[in-house]
């Protein structure tokens, strides 16, 4: 199958999911294993074990929560993956990042638009996957996690790697003017972060009139995070995949709409 994936050492496996060589059809093609969006049981079940093949794992060993936009984590431990996967699920639903030292285990984040952030630490052999929409991004869920990575694992953020995952561009990010003070009150660098665009809107009245709208860097946004978390610049690597424009391959509810598949970022520990 096709993955896009990442070189973060020899003993992971680091990727993000591709449209295509995969079950499913309309907006949900062809490659979904996100069971909250709308596609059929029968289409997730067989894109995992497709996943699963390619990965040479078990189907259930594939993780992600049900994300809402929090900046609650779950570990994901040995104990936890012996529970019936009912009880698994709900133990990890409404969290969006997942912490593990586990091997053999994918754990990942479903995006359509969002940012995936994948963390590796070499040095403890352990990993993270986090999902940072904008307001994830507001509330500096990545800051949370690579804090929760040291706690937990004793990583040290100077020998950590991470990698930002295909998501909305600054270009293709327009949000309202709501959003740009939820980013300026958090004190991001809104000369560096945040640009106006024009857009043409047409009236029947006034004719044509130029609006400018702002618009958001999120990429940039979760990288300053990450270098004010003390990972080093070169320890980063950014996809530059803007999902919006890359709608053929990569899922983006933006242009496809909500009713659409769901791009999976996961990280497996050999």
């Amino acid at each position: 199958m096709r993955l896009h994936e990442y070189l973060l050492g020899d003993n992971v496996r680091a990727f993000s999911t591709m449209r295509g060589e995969g079950v499913g059809k309309g907006n949900y093609a062809s490659f979904n294993i996100n069971r909250y969006c709308g596609d059929s049981e029968e289409n997730i079940e067989r894109n995992l074990d497709i996943l699963a093949d390619t990965l040479k794992i078990a189907p259930q060993r594939i993780i992600y929560p049900r994300q809402v936009h929090g900046t609650v984590y779950k570990r994901i431990t040995e104990d936890c993956l012996s529970q019936p996967p009912y009880e698994r699920q709900s133990m990890i639903d409404g969290s969006d990042a997942l912490i593990t030292d586990v091997r053999n285990v994918c754990i990942g984040v479903s995006t359509a638009d969002c940012i995936p952030i994948l963390l590796y630490d070499p040095e403890h052999h352990c990993a993270a996957a986090i999902h940072a929409g904008w307001r994830g991004t507001v509330k500096r869920m990545v800051q949370i996690v690579v804090s929760t990575m040291c706690d937990n694992f004793a990583s040290r953020p100077e020998m950590l790697r991470a990698v930002i995952g295909p998501g909305i561009s600054l270009e293709a990010f327009e949000v309202g003017d709501e959003v740009y003070y939820e980013f300026s009150k958090a004190r991001f660098p809104m000369d560096e972060i945040a640009h106006r665009f024009p857009l043409m809107h047409s009236t029947a009245n006034s004719g044509s009139q130029t609006i400018m709208k702002w618009h958001i860097d999120l990429p940039a946004c979760n990288r300053l995070q990450l270098i004010e978390s003390g990972i080093p610049v070169a320890n980063i690597y950014s996809s530059g995949i803007c999902t919006y424009t890359s709608c053929d391959t990569f899922f983006s509810a933006r242009r496809l709409g909500t009713a659409s598949g769901r791009i999976f970022t996961g990280i497996i520990l050999k």
